[in-house]
């Protein structure tokens, strides 16, 4: 058994979405229990394990949904969609990883927090929204949900309009302490899922949903700073990140340091959208604790925490 770590592990949404033509609610469940599998392996050997999660497909599914039924039922505010996929993927996380730890003989029992993030409602995203959600709409549904509604609408590459959205910075875990306590028991806590529901707090300390999405690694590294995390790791499609991804150049990186991570940044080798915000996220944590950051994908978690496989962000 490996020496105890506290790790937070970011995973992300589409990785419970493993074929796209399968897409179900029992089809999410199995491409659930496959991480699961990988996640009791690093409790049974002994870690404390916070597992964040992504959430991008499912509040799709959620608004086309809600736009399908919108003759006869009420749109769904953003932030109760995001809370909705707490709930959901939460659920589907804590049953797939409590049944791995029942066979697997560990005692211990996986918990959901629903959890709400507070942003800043000055964030520069709220006047710039940009960040694309739901399915593709023709020019004149588009419209109409810019007129009824107020959505932000954008051209998207020739492919149809879609809404964007703010995307603001987390800045405070509402409901830390509770997982923080959680963890000190050793419970596995699923929590921060989709980036946490977006809140806005007054001067009185009341908080208030708004429109917008976090990034689900910004907020998984926060929470791996708050809770003083040995290791951050961010589960992902592939093994190791890369320099020329998808050329004959491909170099994959087994150890970088916070300075060579931000060089490689700088010069563009990883996509917007994709690894930049997995580096970043790395980097910020690494960078703030002098603790380890990890990528990898989800069959090398035990392997990552042991050195031997994934990509190392070191001090």
């Amino acid at each position: 058994m490996s020496a105890e770590k506290l790790i937070v592990l970011a995973v992300g949404g589409n990785s419970l979405i493993t074929d796209p033509n399968h897409v179900t609610v029992k089809a999410q469940y199995r491409a659930a229990a496959e991480t699961a599998e990988h996640i009791a392996a690093l409790i049974c050997d002994g870690h404390r394990v916070v597992i964040a999660h992504g959430n991008g497909p499912q509040v799709g599914f959620i608004l086309r949904r809600a736009e399908l039924a919108r003759h006869e039922l009420h749109m769904v505010p953003l932030d109760s969609c995001v809370a909705d996929t707490q709930g959901a993927i939460g659920y589907n996380l804590q049953m797939a990883l409590q049944n791995e730890l029942r066979r697997c003989g560990c005692p211990l029992t996986a918990v959901t927090v629903v959890t709400q993030v507070v942003v800043d409602p000055k964030d520069p995203s709220f006047t710039r929204p940009a960040k694309p959600i739901g399915s593709f709409m023709d020019q004149i549904t588009a419209e109409q949900h810019r007129d009824e509604e107020g959505w932000d609408i954008v051209e998207d590459s020739g492919r149809g309009y879609r809404r964007v959205v703010p995307s603001p910075r987390p800045l405070r875990i509402v409901e830390l302490e509770a997982v923080r306590a959680l963890t000190e028991r050793s419970m596995p806590v699923i929590t921060v899922g989709g980036g946490g529901i977006p809140v806005v707090e007054d001067s009185s300390g009341s908080l208030e949903g708004v429109e917008a999405v976090i990034d689900k690694d910004l907020a998984a590294c926060l929470l791996a700073k708050q809770l003083h995390a040995d290791i951050f790791i961010i589960s992902t499609a592939v093994e190791k990140a890369s320099l020329f991804f998808g050329t004959p150049d491909q170099q994959d990186l087994e150890e970088l340091t916070c300075r060579q991570a931000r060089q490689y940044m700088d010069e563009g080798h990883f996509a917007p959208g994709s690894m930049l915000p997995k580096m970043e996220a790395l980097t910020d944590f690494v960078s703030s604790t002098g603790s380890i950051g990890v990528l990898t994908n989800p069959d090398h978690l035990v392997a990552a925490t042991q050195g031997r496989a994934g990509t190392r962000v070191v001090p």
